[in-house]
């Protein structure tokens, strides 16, 4: 029986996994009905719907996976981590995307380089996406290969239980995961940073402007790199937040039962969904639906 920490800790889980769930199901219904009136979605809008999907899926997958692992169900085979490692790689590198198109439109550089990626990065981006989505499962498939040939060798060793490599099987198991999402994470990271610094030194460069008198308070490029950098220092909580849980359970420092688990794990979920909160609230489209569907819930109560 789970300790009344514990149970508190997971009906926070649960409410805020479900509010997160609610929101990304908005995001996607929204951009889901343009989509189908337009029959095309720009390349922004492409990305956070790809996101608000992935990140739907994760957060049912959270729910499942924990309350299966919490009552020993499924939970010595681990296959759901297979859906869940696919989906939080997903997540990941789509968000670096969303970065990097934030970068490359809302930037001023003059260099040729970026006029070149201005012309084309709604072009490319379809691509670049399904890339993306191909490179996870293929991380996906080999992440599986691992997972089966570590069981395999544990139950192979003695038919009792009684396994003296089984440690040492799981030790390797856990560095190989460490190793394997963390080449899998650097490079989309990575991604992330030079796009965020871009994004922080172009700001700097318009304020310095803004205080020659060349740009006005209310300059709509500044309000466009504010915004941005908002929605991108949200994420690189969420990583780094994310990251950490990563190793911690890697580490195996903390067990299922543990009321430190539920903890990390309302913190971990808790950045996601704020980071999904602030792309809604910055997207002007996304903003008035938010505000007409309030307005039509007031109408109906009143």
């Amino acid at each position: 029986m789970p300790s009344s920490a514990s149970l508190i800790f997971m009906v926070i889980f649960c409410l805020e996994s479900l509010a997160a769930m609610l929101q990304n199901g908005f995001v996607i219904t929204v951009l889901g009905r343009e989509w189908v009136r337009c029959q095309a979605l720009s390349a922004g809008d492409m990305i956070v719907t790809s996101l608000a999907v992935s990140r739907f899926c994760l957060h049912g997958m959270g729910i499942l996976n924990n309350f299966l692992a919490s009552f020993k169900f499924c939970y010595h085979i681990g296959y759901l981590n297979i859906f869940w490692n696919f989906l939080n790689s997903l997540s990941v590198w789509l968000t670096s995307w969303l970065a990097v198109f934030y970068c490359v439109k809302i930037s001023s550089f003059s260099h040729p380089v970026f006029f070149w990626l201005k012309w084309r990065i709604s072009r490319f981006m379809p691509r670049l996406l399904v890339g993306s989505l191909i490179i996870c499962g293929l991380s996906s498939i080999f992440f599986a290969i691992e997972q089966a040939v570590d069981l395999e060798m544990i139950n192979s060793q003695n038919p009792h239980g009684n396994c003296t490599a089984a440690p040492a099987v799981l030790t390797f198991s856990r560095h190989y995961f460490l190793c394997h999402v963390g080449f899998m994470w650097l490079i989309p990271f990575l991604l992330f940073l030079v796009s965020i610094f871009l994004l922080m030194f172009s700001l700097c460069r318009h304020m310095g402007q803004m205080r020659n008198g060349r740009r006005g308070p209310g300059d709509p490029s500044i309000q466009a790199h504010s915004m941005a950098l908002k929605s991108l220092a949200f994420f690189f909580i969420f990583y780094n937040a994310y990251f950490l849980s990563l190793i911690i359970s890697a580490m195996k420092i903390t067990t299922i039962q543990s009321h430190w688990h539920w903890v990390r794990e309302v913190l971990t979920y808790a950045s996601i969904y704020l980071h999904s909160l602030i792309l809604v609230l910055s997207s002007s489209k996304l903003r008035k639906a938010l505000k007409t569907k309030f307005s039509d819930l007031c109408a109906a109560s009143s």
